[in-house]
């Protein structure tokens, strides 16, 4: 925990930022410089830090379930996502206009109201989890222990995968990256926020839970970052990409460059979604190792059900949310990710799950090495 809020306290410093006119730059435009670590006159992502914090702190409260005998209380898991302040018991410090509900994918919140409650019930039980009952589950070596729902679900999993995609990924590519808020004013400067549309792109920035200077620093990287730097000894210099997009598209803002703007939207979302496909396959190729040990298939399959369910919340996205219904099929026999189930899980639909997203997305010569 102590990490993310030193993300929290690192990037609060950089809420009001100016251009360092020494960095090397990446292109050096007639026009504009793109720099190389994303230091541009009035950048403000706040919102988008507390989010990240809030959700790390979720996800610390979900975790301590894994121990036998903690029960969660699901007034609290409530509160944590609503921003109720009086209830939430946070350790960080968070603007009451800030909640991680209110920007969820909308048709999806109430799903997220459903599964809080679900976790918070399994984990008021006191026996071991087998098919039928929840209850925490041992690896067969005796080093992890998981908190599994009857359907050996991991619930906390689900959660916090799915929510990286229909709150963080949702609002950069979905919301931010819209016309709705990406073709507004660019001309009137707030002082510390830059233009309505330079701020636009620093909050969808501000989603990809990284440091204003990565890929060169990887310290602290958090949800999305992470996993983006996870995969990029497979994807050559994906950390390179989506991070070179993103200070193109700001420069390109300042520059009054829109043309330049959406090629660099293009290539983070392109990029943030390959992210999101190769981590889905890194677990199941995790669950097919593991298909005998109940608590590491479910734990694997559980986190490679959030990151397929993450796949809907782009505009652009590859396939559609008929393919990614099958996927999730596929993996727990239902594409409504509260009923899942993971005790009766086959190789063939786990390899087959595996197969089309390595097909659709070009990467089947590197499936096995996620």
């Amino acid at each position: 925990m102590k990490s993310h809020f030193f993300l929290l306290f690192i990037t609060s410093l950089l809420v009001f930022t100016s251009c360092n006119k020494d960095d090397d730059p990446i292109i050096d435009d007639p026009d504009y410089i793109i720099p190389t670590t994303y230091d541009f006159i009035n950048v403000d992502y706040s919102g988008q830090t507390q989010r990240i914090s809030m959700l790390a702190e979720m996800k610390a409260y979900m975790k301590s379930a894994n121990t036998s005998g903690t029960a969660l209380d699901a007034d609290k898991l409530t509160a944590m996502y609503t921003n109720d302040v009086a209830n939430a018991g946070w350790a960080g410090t968070y603007e009451d206009s800030k909640q991680m509900r209110g920007k969820t994918f909308e048709p999806v919140q109430a799903i997220f109201d459903d599964l809080l409650i679900d976790l918070a019930v399994a984990s008021q039980s006191t026996f071991a989890g087998v098919e039928g009952t929840a209850g925490v589950v041992t690896s067969g070596d005796g080093a992890k222990n998981y908190l599994l729902n009857e359907k050996g679900i991991e619930l906390g999993q689900v959660i916090e995968k799915s929510l990286m995609g229909a709150l963080l990924y949702y609002q950069s590519s979905g919301v931010y990256f819209e016309p709705g808020k990406i073709d507004t004013d660019n001309e009137t400067v707030t002082d510390g926020k830059g233009t309505s549309m330079e701020h636009a792109f620093d909050e969808a920035f501000g989603y990809f839970g990284v440091p204003v200077d990565f890929p060169t620093n990887t310290d602290n990287v958090v949800f999305w970052g992470d996993y983006c730097n996870n995969r990029n000894p497979v994807l050559t210099d994906i950390n390179k990409t989506i991070m070179d997009g993103f200070l193109k598209g700001r420069a390109a803002i300042s520059g009054k460059d829109l043309t330049a703007r959406d090629e660099a939207i293009e290539a983070v979302r392109n990029g943030w979604e390959l992210v999101i496909v190769t981590t889905a396959i890194h677990y199941l190729n995790s669950g097919l190792e593991n298909l005998s040990d109940d608590a590491l298939r479910a734990h694997a399959l559980s986190e490679a059900i959030g990151f397929v369910y993450s796949l809907q919340f782009s505009p652009t996205k590859t396939i559609t949310n008929s393919q990614i219904e099958e996927l999730l099929t596929l993996i727990g026999g239902t594409s409504d990710i509260r009923d899942s189930d993971l005790y009766n899980v086959t190789e063939s639909n786990i390899q087959s799950a595996k197969d089309k997203l390595a097909d659709w997305y070009d990467v089947a010569d590197k499936k096995d090495e996620f």
